[in-house]
């Protein structure tokens, strides 16, 4: 990179930062942090168990947001300085080392984006996917799979905790449904934009004829919600089932009935929990999946009144084919909202979701403020 054209993608970063700080007082945030961490230091701070929990994690995120603000404005910093030496002084090592810090500003500038869109209530919790493979038999069952394995490969990359909360193994290949919990600051943020049905078209290698094949699996994704949501559920509407655990493929199967089902009967929403070792501890999981599916459905019910008050036609709701993955006569994945799709398949399905997230926000954010 030519050391002018250096100076003028520097100038357009520190801009673009100054604005990001515009969003936000850090003095203002730092002393938020500061009287969070007196409380936290306080006698009896852990007397509501609940609080002390929500205070903790409210103080992490704003340290997380001050200290992603500041270490992008000190790493365009260090690119100024390197830049100002090579003005200078000419130097091969240095002119290497300034290549690759800017492909690393880069990318956390563009993080950076990515967390400035995810302003929505839940967002910045935990959140519960579900992969549902549609009619099908095998094949579709093994297109569930297969999308399991993008997903958990995309919360690994991104420093996600990812936990397997219920798996039901297919009959012959792939799954029947699985449950996933992704623990880590904005999990829901970025996985919301998942929500709907996936289409895979490619010759099915379950077809020994070698014809091609249409697919479908539906994901849902909802926020994991704790105690200061507070969702009402009648005893009276549940039923409780145990049954043993198993692992994916059956690697595993309690000798105890640990694994736990909870169907809400007016709704018929189900929640299924087996990861835990005890009965206690799935009951309280599955619960708590039931809560936010319970939660979910009524922000659903109350977006689609809105929609009919004012008049909008609702083209994105539950069951909507958001996704097609076109593996035969050519390779294409595109996002049948936002219009952006790429034609390295086999990078999709590796986990590279975030150019689908990051164009999913920005068409959130144009969807609330039309131009």
């Amino acid at each position: 990179m030519e050391l002018s054209e250096a100076k003028k993608k520097i100038e357009a970063m520190q801009a673009e930062v100054a604005r990001f700080g515009g969003l936000f007082d850090l003095d203002a945030l730092d002393e938020q942090i500061a009287e969070n961490e007196h409380q936290m230091a306080q006698p009896g701070f852990w007397d509501d168990n609940t609080q002390a929990q929500q205070k903790i994690n409210q103080t992490n995120e704003l340290k997380e947001k001050r200290d992603t603000f500041v270490q992008l404005r000190d790493q365009i910093a260090d690119l100024s300085t390197n830049v100002e030496l090579l003005e200078l002084e000419p130097d091969p090592d240095l002119t290497r080392e300034l290549d690759d810090s800017f492909a690393q500003t880069d990318k956390a500038l563009q993080q950076c984006r990515l967390n400035q869109l995810l302003n929505e209530q839940y967002d910045s919790r935990n959140a519960i996917l579900e992969i549902h493979p549609g009619a099908g038999g095998t094949e579709a069952q093994d297109w569930g799979d297969m999308l399991l394995r993008m997903y958990v490969r995309w919360g690994e990359q991104h420093g996600f905790t990812v936990e397997t909360a219920n798996y039901e193994a297919g009959d012959i290949a792939g799954i029947k449904s699985v449950t996933l919990l992704f623990k880590g600051h904005n999990a829901f943020g970025y996985l919301r934009s998942e929500k709907g049905v996936h289409r895979l078209v490619r010759i099915s290698p379950f077809d020994s004829a070698g014809r091609r094949h249409t697919s479908f699996a539906s994901v849902d994704v909802m926020p994991e919600l704790d105690e200061s949501v507070k969702v009402d559920i009648d005893p009276s509407d549940l039923r409780v089932d145990t049954f043993r655990s198993s692992g994916a493929g059956g690697q595993h199967i309690n000798k105890t009935e640990s694994a736990v089902r909870i169907t809400h009967l007016p709704t018929g929403l189900v929640a299924s929990s087996q990861a835990e070792r005890s009965q206690l501890e799935n009951r309280v999981t599955a619960m708590n999946m039931l809560k936010s599916k319970l939660y979910e459905l009524e922000e659903e019910k109350k977006a689609k009144k809105r929609a009919e008050i004012e008049g909008e036609q609702l083209e994105i709701g539950w069951g909507s084919q958001i996704r097609s993955y076109v593996f035969h006569p050519y390779t294409l994945v595109k996002d049948n909202r936002t219009n952006y799709e790429t034609h390295n398949g086999q990078a999709v399905m590796d986990g590279d979701l975030d150019p689908f997230i990051n164009s999913y926000l920005q068409w959130k954010l144009s969807q609330k403020n039309p131009q």
